[in-house]
């Protein structure tokens, strides 16, 4: 049986609550706040109102050798200012469960993120990983500063 990992990152944002929700919860930003080398590119028409349950998110991402794979979440949960949760519906993982959860501290907002996925292809996917996906995922904003 294939395992299910989890992830969890915290950061302290210096900003407010409003500025920090509208940014994150912005799809149009999704590339900015993506690593470079996985190429992510949006393909969801552009919205500019809040993020919604039942939203749908469309996007390509290239995180294995520049190879590009479609994308698909959408936003299963929203309270404002406070969280907002999103789920693969097309794409490389079998089981992606995105939580963004945000609270005002001193100095700012923590934005903590905590995401349970599976990879597909058994062994395979224990592989790949090891090899990618463990030690991939980190914050890419010169703006933060890690708690």
């Amino acid at each position: 049986m294939a395992s299910i990992y989890f992830m969890q990152h915290a950061q302290v944002i210096p900003a407010l609550p409003e500025e920090v929700w509208n940014y994150f919860s912005n799809p149009g930003n999704l590339a900015r706040i993506t690593p470079p080398y996985m190429r992510f590119v949006v393909t969801s028409p552009p919205y500019t109102g809040q993020v919604y349950p039942g939203q749908i998110i469309t996007y390509f991402v290239s995180p294995v050798a520049g190879i590009p794979l479609e994308w698909m979440t959408e936003i299963t949960h929203v309270s404002y200012l406070e969280y907002f949760v999103d789920e693969q519906r097309v794409g490389p993982y079998s089981i992606w469960h995105h939580e963004h959860h945000f609270e005002t501290v001193p100095g700012g907002v923590k934005m903590t993120d905590l995401v349970h996925y599976r990879l597909p292809f058994g062994w395979l996917g224990k592989l790949a990983h090891q090899l990618f996906v463990k030690n991939s995922w980190k914050p890419c904003s010169d703006t933060v500063s890690r708690q």
